[in-house]
Order: structure tokens, then C-alpha cells, then sequence
């Protein structure tokens, strides 16, 4: 009897010990998958941090040559509230200015035909004045 006491005393310290083993690679290899678990995860923010920077440096390239090419000289002109038709219609005043003030020019050195004559406020022109 004392010996199946003994045998039953040393398989359960033997089991005890396997028990204790196990638990400890159980607690090893949850250590080393959560470590694995993290560094997969820095791993994928590293790559999408690189992703995002390929990404702006394909955007910031693409905006030079555009530059490059002139597809914002037209859009950087325009005052704020103009579009394309507001600018082409003060160009084309600014034209009609400059080509006026060109004949007023000439009439005035006698080389073209003469200006028309100014108003004053009270209704007179310069010579009744």
C-alpha cells in the first residue's frame, strides 16, 4: 500500500511538473506571438507611412510638371471671384484703354486724328470754360 501511495505521490509531482512546463510554453509562445503581433503591426505602419509618402511625392511631381507646362498660369491670374470670361473681357478693355490712350497720343503730338473733346461737370468744354 505505502508503495502505490509513493508511485501515486510521484506521478502526481511528475504531472505537476508537466503541467508547469506546459503552462510556461504556453505563456512563452503567447510572449513571442504578441511580440511577433507587434512587430507585424509596426511593420505594416512603416509600410503605410512609405505608401503615403511615394503618394506625395507622386502628387508633388505630377504638380511640377503641370506647372511646368503652364496649366496654372490661367487659373493663378484671376483675381479672387473672376473666371475665365472676367479676365478675357479686362483684357480686352485694357486693350481698348491702351489703344485710346495711344490715339489721345498722337492727336496731341499731330500725328492722329484729334481727341474727342472733354466734358467738364457744369456741361461746358474746354474751350467755353
Amino acid at each position: 500500500m505505502r508503495s502505490k501511495i509513493e508511485q501515486f505521490r510521484t506521478k502526481k509531482e511528475v504531472i505537476k511538473a508537466q503541467y508547469s512546463a506546459a503552462e510556461a510554453q504556453v505563456k512563452i509562445s503567447e510572449a513571442a506571438s504578441g511580440v511577433g503581433e507587434e512587430m507585424a503591426d509596426v511593420g505594416l505602419a512603416m509600410q503605410r507611412a512609405l505608401d503615403k509618402t511615394e503618394n506625395m511625392r507622386a502628387r508633388a511631381n505630377a504638380m511640377d510638371e503641370l506647372e511646368a507646362a503652364g496649366a496654372f498660369d490661367d487659373q493663378l491670374s484671376l483675381s479672387a471671384g473672376q473666371d475665365d470670361i472676367d479676365r478675357e473681357l479686362h483684357q480686352l478693355t485694357s486693350q481698348g484703354a491702351v489703344d485710346d490712350d495711344l490715339e489721345r497720343m498722337k492727336a496731341e503730338l499731330g500725328q492722329g486724328s484729334a481727341p474727342p473733346p472733354q466734358s467738364l461737370e457744369s456741361g461746358e468744354t474746354k474751350d467755353q470754360a
